[in-house]
């Protein structure tokens, strides 16, 4: 009697049935959905990919930065000038001077007259821009910018640590969470199993007093304590499978697929209250392997590298470049004016003056907020560690809970068979007998709910740990 008591309201991870069009549905199923709908999560993987290319491009300012010129315009500006004409000296050669010197006669008054000369006539010159171009390239290669350039790729790549850690803590609480939606259906199910376990226990005390009655050995008082009971378990019934049925709809939610999928909750170990108890390897009082603690980490250390980012726009930047121009237009008296490149190569130096000590500040507010970021880390970190123990304690209070839960349903449902054999001789009255199954109903809810909290239990503490992703 006690092994087919038992069998009845073992708990198993199994679902009602459903139509030959419903989907069958394991944890490891819904994990697998819910970690490729999940929309935080995407968000999370788009953040990694914004981070990475922003590194790549802090990276490439440690090479040489080239930049094209092109100019091409047209103008119908044009104009002309003259050149007056005049005399021109004729020189001769003095072979005492051993050069030339021009042919005059210098007068008393300083002036000079030309004793040989050439006529020069005037001359009137005609311009026009037309077309023009000018093309060039250039190179500029930072030297040294005060650590700007390190710092700032540094800071990329602290960005992708915690890019990858914030991927690995959105899982594990799309994780948790669908622990949470799927163990709710379990436990809702398994309540609606008990409930009708414990009808039909009543269905079937009925169907004997009723027969007792007719024989005039019980009263019609007795029939209606049982139907009293019935009917409680009916609602009960009513009651777990209306709670199942919005469990399996936010379940769907979670795993995104439409609310009014019909599915089925696969199969999944039982495990017994040992193997379910087994969680030495869960013991850890470590909060390092958790993704927030990486992050606070990262956080930090992004603070610090804010600090030689300030204080690098006030240190001295040098570069040097070369550049190479060609320009091509302009037309004076019928010819090309110009047509010709020209290189060029340069130093920069640039050196900011504090002088009334805005940088100064400005460095020493990036100080601040380091030592603020410090203090908020140890801060945290204290309370994941006050998170992991509770999380901890929790666990292995539910490991006793489903001991003792499983120790009651066995007192409970041997304290039941006693009752009934008691009942059917005439030694108790139907009330006590009604008592025990209630009882018995009673721990075989609470053993449900045992198993489903030390389920959820042992996953928080996984993610309090760090071990769960």
């Amino acid at each position: 009697m006690k092994k087919l008591i038992i069998s009845i309201i073992s708990f198993v991870f199994v679902g009602v049935s459903a139509d030959a069009q419903s989907q069958s549905l394991t944890l490891e199923d819904c994990l697998t959905k819910a970690l490729e709908y999940n929309k935080s999560l995407s968000s999370a993987k788009l953040k990694l990919e914004k981070t990475t290319f922003d590194m790549k491009s802090y990276k490439a300012n440690f090479f040489p930065q080239f930049n094209l010129l092109a100019t091409d315009f047209y103008s119908t500006a044009k104009g002309d000038f003259t050149i007056d004409g005049g005399h021109l000296p004729i020189y001769n050669y003095v072979e005492s001077l051993g050069q030339f010197v021009p042919n005059v006669t210098m007068n008393s008054d300083g002036s000079y007259t030309l004793n040989q000369y050439a006529d020069f006539p005037s001359q009137t010159m005609k311009w026009k821009l037309k077309n023009f171009v000018i093309a060039g390239i250039s190179v500029v290669e930072p030297i040294y910018s005060g650590g700007k350039i390190s710092t700032a790729y540094q800071m990329s790549k602290l960005g992708i640590n915690m890019a990858n850690e914030n991927i690995r803590l959105t899982e594990s609480e799309v994780i948790v969470k669908t622990h949470e939606a799927y163990y709710l259906a379990v436990k809702a199910h398994d309540l609606g199993d008990v409930a009708r376990s414990y009808k039909a226990l009543l269905e079937e005390l009925k169907k004997n007093v009723e027969g007792a009655f007719r024989h005039g050995m019980s009263t019609r008082n007795d029939i209606m304590k049982v139907q009293v009971k019935l009917n409680e378990a009916e609602l009960s019934i009513q009651k777990a499978d209306n709670g199942y049925r919005l469990a399996l709809m936010n379940l769907c939610h979670i795993i995104g697929i439409p609310l009014d999928s019909q599915v089925e909750l696969g199969q999944e170990e039982k495990g017994s209250s040992e193997a379910l108890s087994d969680g030495r390897h869960l013991d850890s009082r470590s909060i390092e392997n958790r993704p927030e603690y990486f992050i606070l980490e990262n956080k930090t250390e992004l603070a610090h590298q804010q600090v030689k980012l300030t204080r690098s726009d006030y240190l001295p930047n040098v570069a040097v470049g070369a550049t190479y121009t060609y320009a091509n237009g302009g037309e004076l008296a019928g010819k090309k004016m110009i047509d010709n490149g020209a290189a060029a190569v340069g130093v920069a130096v640039k050196m900011p003056l504090d002088i009334f000590g805005g940088g100064t500040n400005k460095v020493r507010s990036a100080k601040a907020a380091y030592q603020i970021a410090q203090l908020e880390q140890q801060d945290l970190n204290e309370q994941m560690q006050l998170e992991l123990a509770q999380c901890q304690n929790i666990y292995e209070e539910t490991q006793t809970e489903l001991h003792l839960c499983e120790m009651s349903l066995e007192q409970a449902a041997e304290n039941m068979r006693l009752s009934k054999q008691q009942y059917e001789v005439g030694f108790e009255p139907l009330s006590d007998y009604l008592e025990t199954q209630a009882l018995w109903q009673q721990c075989s809810a609470n053993l449900v709910n045992a198993r489903c909290q030390l389920q959820l239990s042992r996953v928080k503490l996984l993610k309090a740990s760090g071990k769960l992703r």
